[in-house]
């Protein structure tokens, strides 16, 4: 898999799925997964996308195959993720590009879009909160002080499971999806995710949305616990060209619990951009 190797900035690892004509320059499409997670968790919509487009899933630092070995609080930092993206991006592909992020993968696509907006033609977000509400801040402590203290004490995989069973996930997913979000989850470091979380919990995407002026949709489950109604206003009136479409859940995971809706709704949105047909017979 490929690397991108830098200088005096950590390493970063990016998936490239392309099954499109060989003949034809296909736009590139950047799918960047949330917090904690990595470039695994889009499995599902990749088949349905990469026909299409040369499909780019990029690992945060330290998540996935990107290295870790840095220090977490001086080399870890919301602007220094967002420079991350902007200088993946720019490595590959010399054009702007599709962009879609979940959750904070959104947030974060926020921020390119506002700061470096020469790089991206589209922004789709999938379940992302402007900011994480207090609400969510307890249910994710399931009890304890905080997110940071349930963890540590449970566990990536025990506190993954308990949270992916309230917000996640609908009460009928198969246990067999459960478990495997659990298992690659806590494959991936811990002390990095448990940096994530201060940094998710303090974020804050509200200044960033009125420097957005390229066009926007989002993909929301109906009535979701991290993404709820203010979230969604705050998107629509401050973002110049917004557009949105629900998944009929009320879990986070849309692009889990509904890959091919989603993988078509994010289509037709690119797709108009580029002239392309995905209706093929």
């Amino acid at each position: 898999m490929p690397i991108f190797e830098r200088t005096g900035e950590p390493d970063l690892h990016y998936v490239v799925d392309d099954f499109t004509d060989p003949w034809r320059e296909a736009p590139t499409l950047i799918l960047q997964h949330g917090n904690g997670r990595s470039a695994a968790f889009w499995y599902r919509c990749v088949p349905y996308l990469a026909r299409f487009y040369r499909v780019v899933r990029p690992d945060m630092r330290g998540l996935g195959g990107s290295p870790g070995g840095f220090d977490l609080h001086r080399e870890m930092t919301v602007p220094q993720l967002i420079e991350d993206l902007a200088a993946l991006i720019a490595h590959v592909d010399a054009r702007p590009v599709h962009f879609c992020g979940e959750s904070l993968g959104g947030i974060l696509g926020l921020a390119v879009a506002a700061l470096h907006p020469t790089l991206l033609r589209t922004l789709t977000l999938v379940a992302t909160p402007v900011f994480i509400n207090d609400t969510m801040k307890q249910s994710y402590a399931l009890g304890r002080g905080s997110r940071v203290e349930a963890m540590r004490e449970l566990g990536a995989a025990k506190w993954v499971d308990t949270t992916n069973r309230s917000t996640r996930f609908p009460p009928d997913t198969e246990e067999g999806l459960l478990a495997w979000y659990a298992q690659t989850f806590a494959g991936n470091d811990f002390e990095v995710q448990l940096r994530l979380v201060e940094l998710v919990n303090e974020a804050n995407a509200q200044e960033f949305l009125p420097k957005v002026t390229l066009p926007v949709l989002g993909l929301y489950p109906e009535a979701g616990p991290i993404t709820d109604a203010e979230q969604e206003r705050l998107l629509a009136a401050s973002l110049v060209d917004f557009r949105i479409a629900r998944l009929p859940t009320r879990y986070h995971m849309v692009h889990m619990i509904h890959p091919a809706t989603c993988a078509r709704r994010l289509l037709a949105f690119i797709a108009t951009h580029d002239g392309i047909d995905i209706d093929e017979t």
